[in-house]
């Protein structure tokens, strides 16, 4: 029987890695290495070719202030978005933290400067209520809802995701025809107003939430990893458990402190 191993492109990792979202890298790294799973993160930044974005199993994306932002997204252009299209159409699983999740919508309209056009996979847009107006900032919570990965998550779980993260954003994300991620139990989420939070395509995951989002929810690293290995060898994949009753005891702490009873 083959080995079986998973290459991690982490995007742009020196200029969208604000809010320790490193820490979702680090994680699956580590949960592929405690199963003796072989695993290597390959950064995709601008001296990347695209050929190189194709032998990608998982994309990482974190978040960036408005210049990197603008930086990363002139240089997603042609064969690379390309590529990260045919990526995530074709079932890489990935993950999109803080501001990468505008990455993938159509624009990004800062608070100051030109509209930022993004890839366009993702029905949506985001935009920057203007200088004045209050960031989202505070820990949020919220009940993943999309379907299928609410699903896989219950099983895998016995119980209903809920994710606990932080967020820190200026610009409001509105959902045209694409699937929230999740309903907001505490916090803003996409916008503050329709009690939404992310969005969810193919297997990629889009959110606010960072903190960083995966050593706080463990089992959607599971969940990546898991659907990394049937996309990548074509076979259904059971993950060894492993012990994480240190994550879920501080998952139980930050509840109590917001209040919320799990």
């Amino acid at each position: 029987m083959e080995t079986m191993e998973l290459k991690i492109g982490w995007l742009y990792p020196t200029l969208m890695s604000t809010y320790g979202d490193r820490g979702n890298v680090i994680c699956l790294q580590r949960r592929c290495q405690w199963r003796n799973i072989p695993v290597s993160i390959v950064p995709l930044d601008q001296q990347t070719e695209a050929s190189e974005f194709q032998g990608v199993d998982i994309i990482v994306g974190g978040g960036a202030q408005d210049r990197q932002q603008e930086i990363v997204m002139r240089d997603l252009k042609g064969a690379k978005a390309e590529m990260i299209r045919d990526k995530i159409e074709s079932g890489t699983p990935g993950v999109f933290t803080c501001g990468s999740p505008q990455l993938l919508g159509h624009y990004y309209e800062p608070a100051l400067g030109q509209r930022i056009e993004g890839l366009g996979l993702l029905d949506l847009v985001s935009k920057h209520p203007g200088i004045e107006a209050k960031r989202c900032i505070g820990n949020v919570v919220f009940e993943i809802t999309a379907s299928p990965l609410a699903e896989d998550l219950k099983t895998l779980l016995g119980t209903s995701p809920v994710v606990i993260g932080f967020e820190n954003h200026g610009g409001r994300t509105y959902l045209g025809n694409v699937a929230p991620l999740g309903k907001v139990i505490k916090g803003y989420g996409n916008n503050g107003e329709d009690g939404g939070e992310g969005a969810f395509y193919r297997h990629a995951i889009a959110t606010y939430s960072h903190g960083p989002l995966l050593p706080k929810n463990p089992f959607i690293a599971d969940w990546l990893i898991q659907k990394a290995l049937e996309q990548k060898y074509q076979e259904a994949i059971i993950l060894t458990k492993l012990d994480d009753s240190l994550a879920f005891q501080a998952r139980e702490a930050m509840f109590k402190r917001l209040d919320l009873h799990q």
